[in-house]
């Protein structure tokens, strides 16, 4: 099994949809995504649990979790959400940095639109690797 590992600073909102999209999409057997952040928060933000619901996708009752050396080690391929510089765990060999905004305390279309943004970049990512 091969993971795709998504970083942003909380895993409270992009890494969580991210990872959302790319289990949801993905049909490909030899990958599965997981997201992690640098300095995780205490939940995931309600509205990344609504949008991604708009979409039918239901985002997991679950807490947002620190990334660890060991997760960029077994990750083949890295994505950051645009916290590159804040994340020096991430081997820029495998690493690839969105330069997402970061929607905390934005409105809810801002939400809709970086998780548009998301997942038409998790597509991309599930073609290359198909």
């Amino acid at each position: 099994m091969k993971f795709v590992l998504f970083v942003c600073t909380e895993n409270s909102a992009r890494s969580q949809m991210a990872e959302a999209f790319f289990n949801y999409h993905n049909d490909n057997p030899g990958y599965i995504a997981i997201s992690a952040g640098t300095h995780p928060s205490d939940s995931i933000k309600p509205f990344a649990i609504q949008v991604m619901k708009e979409r039918g996708i239901v985002i997991p009752d679950k807490k947002p979790k620190i990334l660890t050396p060991g997760m960029a080690q077994r990750a083949s391929r890295i994505f950051t959400m645009g916290c590159i510089d804040s994340c020096p765990l991430t081997p820029p060999k495998k690493t690839e940095d969105w330069h997402l905004e970061d929607p905390s305390g934005k409105t809810i279309e801002k939400y809709r639109e970086i998780r548009d943004e998301i997942e038409k970049r998790v597509k991309r990512i599930i073609l290359e690797l198909s």
